[in-house]
């Protein structure tokens, strides 16, 4: 895209608000399809971790007992296991954190 393009695109863009509304909550609704809540993410994300861990766990029996000779996807099977274990170790350690770092706010 050209600096000139960027611009004229830019311009398209409006400047400032056209709500005319002095509370910015007066404007939000819900909308009815609300979507999974962040506890159903969550219990989501464990359950895939486990299923990846489940499939490594798997994997890597079928190796050892000569069922498959592809080393390869193992070792991929083990990484994503991994890192997916990885990840919700971290998720909970930001949300341990955060939870004490709210603990120890003064009211």
């Amino acid at each position: 895209m050209s600096i000139s393009g960027a611009t004229s695109a830019l311009g398209a863009l409006p400047l400032s608000s056209t709500t005319s509304s002095t509370n910015p909550t007066q404007n939000l609704k819900p909308s009815g399809n609300e979507g999974p809540s962040f506890g159903d993410r969550v219990n989501d994300a464990i359950n895939n971790v486990a299923q990846a861990q489940n499939n490594a766990a798997d994997a890597a029996k079928a190796y050892e007992t000569g069922k498959t000779d592809d080393i390869a996807s193992v070792m991929v099977e083990q990484q994503v296991a991994s890192l997916g274990f990885q990840m919700t170790l971290q998720v909970r350690n930001k949300a341990l954190s955060a939870y004490r770092d709210i603990m120890n706010m003064p009211v």
